[in-house]
């Protein structure tokens, strides 16, 4: 039984390595600005701040409060699971890709906090209104793809974060759905009583 997790995880590792080889999609050359300013700005899901308000001022006051509290849930889960998964960093210190952030992370590589984090306030976001999601997906598409375009994750961390991130806001969808369907079925019964 060991030895299949054992071949699993170097089968992983291996497809990870593979994946960040030298190529079109992930060059080790220094990122354009923009992709350098999502992974800096995403750090600590600080760019969720404005991208809700501007979701407020939108009329999308519901929807910006949800997907922050989806973010603000994610971010100690993603966090807390670092602690338990130890991984290390891509070996690219030396990457001009790498040497374009101003952070040196030292933390465990696996989940991505920051794909945890977008992909709570994405998928929140998109439970809620799908015309916001138009415009906020490429802003957490963005940040996933920063983290590898920039070294400091392997695709697998990207991957779990986003998978994390989304399984958040969809417990946090289906838990306040069932505190309004125990809202409404109190206030039925609160109808009903006295006429009984």
């Amino acid at each position: 039984m060991n030895g299949d997790y054992e071949n699993g995880d170097d089968e992983l590792e291996e497809l990870d390595e593979d994946s960040l080889h030298n190529s079109e999609a992930l060059p080790t050359s220094r990122p354009n600005p923009i992709v350098i300013a999502a992974s800096v700005t995403a750090r600590g899901g600080v760019l969720w701040l404005p991208v809700a308000g501007v979701l407020a001022l939108a009329g999308k006051k519901k929807t910006a409060k949800r997907a922050l509290t989806a973010a603000a849930v994610a971010m100690p889960i993603g966090h807390l699971i670092s602690l338990v998964v130890h991984r290390q960093r891509p070996p690219a210190a030396t990457m001009p890709a790498r040497q374009a952030l101003p952070e040196h992370p030292d933390s465990s590589s696996f989940p991505s906090k920051h794909a945890v984090t977008a992909a709570a306030f994405g998928t929140a976001t998109a439970l809620d209104d799908r015309a916001a999601a138009v415009f906020v997906t490429p802003l957490v598409l963005l940040v996933a793809y920063s983290r590898l375009r920039t070294r400091v994750h392997w695709p697998t961390d990207v991957l779990g974060g986003l998978a994390i991130g989304a399984v958040v806001a969809l417990a946090q969808t289906g838990m306040g759905r069932s505190a309004r369907v125990r809202a409404t079925s109190r206030r039925l019964v609160a109808m009903v009583r006295p006429s009984s």
